[in-house]
Formats: structure tokens, sequence, C-alpha cells
């Protein structure tokens, strides 16, 4: 039995808030500085070799937009969030306003039965928007006690949220969430982490288990691989050097 749709309601939720850092920026903006391009990001996702043959790559697709879909339906719900006024904000915001696509790639990768799901997004951003959504962010995990994602009319679920620590960056914010539905233990870990002009977000999802040494392992993998991989640090508000950018092999 795969995990249910709510919980790939809270990947998406998550992925617009957070993981589409910097698509509402001002126009006329100052020139942003040279970004990794999306099959550089791309290189640095977790794959099923780094987490292990117990787990299967999803399909995803290749360029998503953060723009909104064309003429929503009056009746739609702008987004899958209630219950947390900082967070539902923050994905609304992202999900209506107009940008220029930025480079960005994601994984999706199950564990038997779909339990765990682990999810990953990269996005490359000027450094100054990035930071004042990474802060953003931060500051709705920190307001947020409950919240409730929507995926569809009879399936809903809430979490109550508590922040955590996931990695080695004390500052670097990360929530648990714990719910429940028809009876069915639902677990999440959520975390954010900036690198540079890369920003990611990291989820793990599972059922009937609240595992948060694995969570822990797997973003720790996860830090590790792009700071490998992009030449840069957790943490870091510079860009990544360019002879790391630049010299990538894709």
């Amino acid at each position: 039995m795969s995990l249910p749709r709510p919980l790939h309601a809270l990947t998406a939720a998550v992925l617009v808030a957070v993981a589409t850092l910097g698509p509402a920026g001002a126009a006329g903006a100052d020139p942003a500085p040279a970004l990794p391009s999306a099959d550089q990001l791309k290189s640095a996702l977790l794959g099923v070799d780094d987490l292990g043959p117990d787990y299967t790559e999803a399909p995803t697709p290749d360029s998503p937009s953060p723009s909104p879909s064309p003429s929503p339906s009056p009746s739609a719900d702008p987004t899958p969030v209630t219950g947390c006024d900082a967070l539902s904000a923050l994905i609304t915001m992202h999900a209506t306003a107009p940008g220029p696509v930025t480079p960005q790639a994601e994984t999706e990768l199950d564990g038997q039965d779909g339990s765990p799901m682990v999810t990953e997004s990269l996005t490359a951003v000027d450094p100054g928007r990035l930071t004042t959504d990474f802060n953003t962010a931060t500051d709705a995990f920190k307001t947020c006690h409950t919240i409730t994602f929507n995926a569809g009319t009879e399936d809903s679920v809430t979490f109550t949220v508590t922040p955590v620590t996931l990695g080695d960056r004390q500052d670097a914010p990360a929530v648990r969430l714990d719910g429940t539905l028809a009876g069915v233990q639902l677990n999440a870990f959520v975390g954010i982490e900036r690198f540079g002009t890369v920003g990611m977000v990291y989820g793990f999802f599972q059922r009937e288990s609240s595992d948060a040494q694995t969570a822990s392992m797997q973003y720790r993998t996860a830090v590790a691989k792009v700071e490998r991989t992009l030449g840069t640090t957790a943490g870091s508000t510079t860009p990544p050097t360019a002879s790391a950018v630049q010299g990538m092999s894709v």
C-alpha cells in the first residue's frame, strides 16, 4: 500500500513554499550572479545509490514550473494548507505570484510499498532573494503548531508541528509532523538548507513509524552530496565557486 494522498499533498505544499524560493522576485532587480543549471542541480540530488537498493526513484517532471496553472477554477482552493497562517500565506504567495523560471531539480525516492518516501528539491536563485525567503520559511516553521493538508474533500490530515534539528547546523530549520488518517499513524520530517545561491528542501515521510534516526541520516547524506557536488557549504551565503559550477560534469 502506498502512502496516503495527504502525504503527497504535504510534499507538494512544502515544495511550492520552499523549493521554489525566489520566483516572485521583483522586476528590475540587479543582475543575478551566475547560477548552477538545472542539470547541475540534478546531479547533486539524492539517488538510489545514496540510499540503498530498498528505494526506487519515482518519475518526476524535468522542469517544474513555479507559475500557477492557467485559468484556475473559481471554486478551487489555491493552497492545500489550513491551520497555519504563516505557512499558508507563504505557499499562496509563491503559488500565485508570477516570476521567471529558476533552475530547479527535484526527486522522489520510495521505499518498499511507498514507505518511507524521501523527497528533495534544489533551486538556484539570487542570494538576496534566497535569504529573504529562507528567513520567511524559518519563521513560518517556528510559528506553526498544527497544520492541516487537504488532498481532496475526504482526504485531509492534521499534523502537530514540532521544531527539530535534522543535521549538524542548529539554525537550519526543520520540523517533525505527526498525525493520523483513518487510524493510520503518519509521520514526516521536513528540513530546509541553503548553499549560497541554492536552496534545498528535504522531506522524509512514513506511516506506522516515527523513525527519526533514518530521517536524520538521509538528510545528512543529502547535505553532504550537495556540498560535494556544488563545491559549497551548508549555511553559506555566497555562491558556489566558479570552478565548481563551470567545471562540473553533468
